[in-house]
């Protein structure tokens, strides 16, 4: 299936407050439909431009991996390295 050419791949919401999150030169292809990048509990293993701040905290504000709209099917393809992730959170404890 060619998601490409599906609108579910794709969502621009130009009337939120915050659009466009992160610094882009090109709004009108900015993708909105993972607001929250399912990656970010990657933590390393993302493949993003981000950084960890003094205090710990993953900053992502330099990431536009989840926001471009051919960046779909690479979001979606690390979905069961988080599954996997998780699992392996819920044995630790």
């Amino acid at each position: 299936m060619d998601w490409k050419k599906k609108e579910y791949s794709f969502f621009s919401h130009k009337k939120c407050e915050y659009f466009p999150c992160h610094k882009t030169d090109d709004p009108d292809n900015f993708n909105c439909l993972f607001c929250y990048c399912p990656l970010y509990a990657l933590g390393k293993k993302c493949g993003g431009n981000y950084r960890y701040t003094e205090s710990g905290i993953k900053d992502c504000s330099n990431c536009l991996i989840p926001h471009k709209r051919e960046n779909y099917e690479y979001i979606t393809g690390k979905y069961q390295e988080i599954v996997k992730m998780m699992k392996l959170q819920k044995e630790e404890k």
